[in-house]
């Protein structure tokens, strides 16, 4: 196969299911739509007659009487199995019902297919059971797995929460210095921890240049000030304020997201799976995590499934005989998404399988971006078969060409 072929792999409907539909229906379905204080549970039987409807409330006793209630085999479906959804999850869990989960999305969109515009917690509760029902393709499964991995899942949940307030702070920073002194804002880099601390100790441009600081910071700063007009002198402070508060903000929000890293590869060391991960090319510590805490691999059933699942599998659209493929999904784990591709670029100028495989797919005229995402697609493959069997990744013999 051509190396831009290999990046082209099947992406339909069929693919974009990450669990197995049942062979036999269930005796029942309980369809919840989760609230903060109280759900609806619309419970319907195999052929769809309602048994019950009505809200519960979102408190074990509740939740456990309800649960002891429905037939034997129930299988129990949520629009949202974390936050609000997971008391339910877990109370449904420890009855012995299965559970599985239709994503919002899926919802919104199937809810057109039932009579009637309402838009109520009885209506959704119908529609979620009855697609669950007649639509099985349209679950996914709900992850348990270990203590470990559960903790370090929310670590890795709460790391992220850091980084995004983090770039948001960054953001508000550069528009301060921006209305201030454009030339201060040009020559800062937030990521050199230096310049934060300057920023944090004297705030803007004026107020690094009259604290008489040195360095190479504090000379670039004092070179913006003196090209620029200073503003008045309550600007001026108005600005040092805010830019002090941002830049130790955004400092803070660092050093929490290193230790909560350090935390979750902690958590991830005894892991079988996180560890294997660790020697596939191009795969850190980072990554391997994130993988680790968002794949439960025996949802998968192939690596296209997986693809699907982290949005790096193109499209195909057919129709009669003119079949083409067209960009990747927006759908699938945004971060995974990215840490997968963008951890591509340290096998750029490799010399093994993928630095290869990337210099093939430039040399048939494929841009940086989209030859990164073919080998992250070919990677791929590996990064299932090591999480699938938990064993080491091995290079393979390359095959000779015979002439």
């Amino acid at each position: 196969m051509s190396a831009e072929g290999e990046a082209i792999r099947s992406n339909d409907y069929r693919k974009d299911a990450t669990v197995k539909a049942p062979s036999t229906r269930p005796a029942a379905v309980l369809g919840l739509d989760v609230g903060k204080s109280s759900h609806w549970a619309c419970l319907i039987d195999r052929d769809g007659e309602v048994l019950s409807s009505a809200p519960v409330r979102n408190r074990e006793a509740e939740l456990d009487a309800l649960f002891a209630s429905v037939p034997a085999g129930t299988l129990v479906v949520v629009d949202q199995f974390r936050n609000i959804g997971s008391l339910a999850v877990r109370r449904a869990r420890a009855a012995g019902l299965g559970v599985a989960h239709l994503p919002g999305l899926a919802a919104s969109r199937a809810a057109g297919l039932f009579a009637g515009e309402a838009k109520t917690d009885e209506r959704d509760a119908a529609v979620i059971a009855r697609t669950a029902l007649g639509v099985p393709d349209s679950l996914s499964g709900v992850p348990g797995r270990g203590e470990a991995l559960e903790a370090a899942r929310a670590l890795s949940s709460q790391r992220d929460h850091v980084v995004a307030c983090a770039t948001r702070d960054k953001n508000r920073l550069r528009a301060v210095l921006l209305e201030s002194c454009p030339a201060l804002e040009a020559a800062v880099d937030l990521s050199d921890r230096r310049w934060l601390e300057l920023l944090a100790g004297f705030g803007g441009a004026w107020g690094i240049a009259r604290s008489g600081a040195e360095g190479p910071q504090a000379e670039a700063a004092g070179e913006a000030a003196a090209a620029s007009t200073a503003p008045p002198p309550a600007l001026i402070e108005a600005e040092n304020r805010q830019v002090r508060f941002l830049a130790a903000r955004i400092s803070e929000a660092l050093d929490e997201a290193g230790a909560l890293e350090a935390e979750t590869a902690a958590l991830l060391e005894g892991d079988e799976t996180y560890a294997c991960l660790l020697t596939v090319p191009g795969i850190g510590p980072r990554t391997a995590a994130q993988l680790a805490v968002s794949v439960d691999i025996g949802r998968f059933p192939d690596h296209d499934h997986l693809a699907s699942y982290c949005g790096i599998a193109p499209r195909v659209r057919s129709s009669g005989t003119s079949v083409r493929s067209v960009r990747a999904s927006r759908r699938g784990d945004a971060r995974l998404k990215s840490l997968l591709i963008f951890s591509c670029n340290s096998l750029v100028r490799s010399s093994g399988r993928y630095g290869e495989y990337y210099r093939a797919c430039r040399a048939r005229g494929m841009g940086h971006g989209r030859a990164l995402k073919a080998v992250a697609r070919k990677r791929l493959r590996a990064i299932y078969a090591v999480m699938r069997d938990r064993v080491p990744y091995r290079e393979q013999p390359r095959r000779l060409t015979k002439l």
